[in-house]
């Protein structure tokens, strides 16, 4: 089992109201960055295309690599965090 970071557990724990992009696990300062300047500013917006992409996290971690410049952990990290939301909130 692989473990998980404090900011994916809170992120995972909590509704996600109006956090940021950089809120994402695996989202830093300088992705958020990228993301933002391409109108993922929020966790939401960016939920929104995890949702656009079928909850598929493979090609999710395809596009937030292209869109933003991440790597497979940060991407990986992404995905696993929206899913584990998505399964407790949605």
């Amino acid at each position: 089992m692989s473990t998980t970071s404090q900011k994916h557990r809170d992120f995972v724990g909590e509704p996600m109201g109006d956090k940021s992009v950089t809120s994402l696990s695996g989202i830093g300062e300088i992705l958020g960055k990228k993301l933002e300047q391409q109108g993922f500013d929020k966790a939401y917006v960016v939920l929104g295309q995890f949702l656009l992409l079928k909850k598929d996290s493979e090609m999710f971690s395809e596009w937030l690599k292209d869109a933003s410049g991440a790597n497979s952990r940060q991407a990986g990290s992404c995905s696993q965090c929206l899913t584990e939301w998505c399964d407790a909130f949605l």
